[in-house]
């Protein structure tokens, strides 16, 4: 593909306020530990699913649950799905436990707030929760206790990393870690500090790969994300990327991080400077990533959420090595078809032609890139692909390019039966019929954008 596509918060008033008087099966990825097991695909009948649990813009009272396939689309599954029965609920940070339930971790308290608690919530399905307790952070003089995130070593141990400030100075932050000691998550280990990250920092969000812990923490100065490695969790950390290294502006906070389905990593951040909620991905260790951009449906709504991503069952199933025809979603008359080497999108019936209905007949294989996604060869023998967001015909040429541009990845359709096929280098992009041509477009979270990328496999008409 020639043309690549582009890729007021509590602390935003701190110094001003400071000088005022005062049910599935699955494979789970844990927060924070990911490896390459979980690069790829869903398998037939198994879908990819993350969780967010955000507290709402509008009030930081109650959490609602979002879900989505591709990392991209959220969708409600529930509003106000958690209210705590005193105080509030920010920052929540999900994970599914052993024990098969989900649990959270949030903020108790809004930030004028003094806030020396973080509260504790669990649930079975994600959509219904039960309050379990309110933990009083043992750090001597503690003014602030916020942002909890879980994180889950290579060992199973289950770790809380929350900021944490004293009465001497409010406002300056520091991450800790708190460490489960029971299988309840009802004990906790003394807080250690995050050694080499240091004050003044807060939302710190770790990734372990390898033998690296990756820590992404917002410098409450500079009001940018940083990054910085250790080899131990603990550390000692070192801060190696400041400022405004990965592009994403400052006035961001509540950053996390998950895998994508085709191995790159995607961050989340809440850009609280300018009300909208960005995403960002990276195909180089952390060293680079694309543009932010605005996360359709819940940017505006959504603060300071934590993702976390699941294999279920229940996904779009479709044999391979087998022939079929690729129906409208929305419009039932209407088929992919090979003309002149563009994939568009015609009226096909029994009265079409032979040669029609040939080229309205596509051979399904595995994804050349992926063994789990999926490739549609024509009757010629060549691959469907994507080139400068046109979907077209193409002889396989052998690059790593071509079978990533090929390789598309199934996503559940807006009607039974329909699949939404995206692209596997360009997640968040997918098949799409405009004007009866069929594109490559990033997803507008919008149903009309759902049907308009959703097609039937049925039988073959050739």
């Amino acid at each position: 593909m020639s043309t690549r596509p582009p890729t007021p918060s509590r602390r935003a008033l701190l110094r001003a306020m400071a000088a005022l008087p005062a049910s599935a099966v699955l494979l789970g990825e844990l927060p924070g530990l990911a490896g390459t097991a979980l690069a790829a695909a869903p398998p037939s009948g198994s879908a990819t699913r993350y969780t967010i649990v955000p507290f709402l813009n509008s009030n930081d009272g109650t959490v609602n649950v979002y879900q989505s396939d591709d990392a991209t689309d959220f969708r409600l599954l529930k509003s106000s799905a958690f209210t705590p029965p005193s105080n509030r609920i920010r920052d929540a940070s999900v994970f599914k436990h052993t024990d098969g339930y989900y649990y959270l971790t949030y903020t108790t308290h809004t930030w004028q707030d003094v806030s020396t608690t973080i509260g504790f919530a669990r649930s079975s399905d994600r959509a219904n929760w039960t309050f379990l307790y309110d933990y009083t952070v043992p750090i001597t003089n503690l003014s602030r206790a916020w942002a909890p995130e879980w994180f889950v070593d290579s060992d199973g141990s289950v770790n809380v990393i929350v900021s944490c400030s004293v009465t001497s100075d409010e406002w300056i932050f520091t991450p800790y870690r708190l460490k489960a000691t029971n299988s309840a998550l009802t004990a906790w280990s003394s807080p250690v500090v995050l050694s080499g990250i240091g004050a003044n920092h807060i939302d710190t969000y770790i990734v372990r790969t390898g033998s690296t812990y990756h820590a992404f923490t917002k410098n409450e100065t500079a009001k940018y994300i940083e990054y910085a490695t250790a080899s131990s969790l603990t550390g000692p950390y070192t801060i190696s990327r400041t400022g405004d290294w990965a592009g994403w502006g400052s006035y961001r906070e509540g950053p996390s991080v998950t895998q994508l389905d085709n191995g790159g990593w995607r961050i989340f951040f809440d850009g609280y400077g300018d009300g909208t909620y960005y995403y960002s991905d990276s195909y180089d260790a952390f060293a680079t990533w694309s543009a932010p951009t605005a996360l359709p449906v819940v940017s505006g709504t959504a603060r300071h959420f934590t993702v976390i991503k699941e294999t279920v069952s229940g996904g779009p199933s479709l044999a391979k090595n087998v022939t079929r025809s690729f129906q409208s979603a929305n419009y039932s008359t209407r088929y992919w078809q090979a003309q002149s080497s563009l994939l568009n999108l015609p009226v096909v019936t029994g009265s079409s032609t032979a040669a029609e209905k040939s080229a309205s007949t596509f051979t399904v294989v595995a994804g050349l890139a992926d063994s789990n996604g999926y490739s549609f060869r024509d009757a010629s023998g060549n691959y469907l692909r994507h080139w400068d967001f046109r979907a077209r015909f193409d002889a396989n040429d052998g690059t790593s390019t071509f079978a990533k541009d090929a390789t598309f990845i199934a996503r559940t359709g807006s009607s039974s039966g329909a699949i939404r096929w995206e692209s596997y280098n360009y997640p968040g992009y997918y098949l799409r019929h405009y004007n009866y041509q069929l594109r490559v477009e990033r997803t507008a979270g919008t149903d009309l954008f759902r049907q308009d990328s959703s097609f039937v496999p049925v039988g073959a008409w050739g």
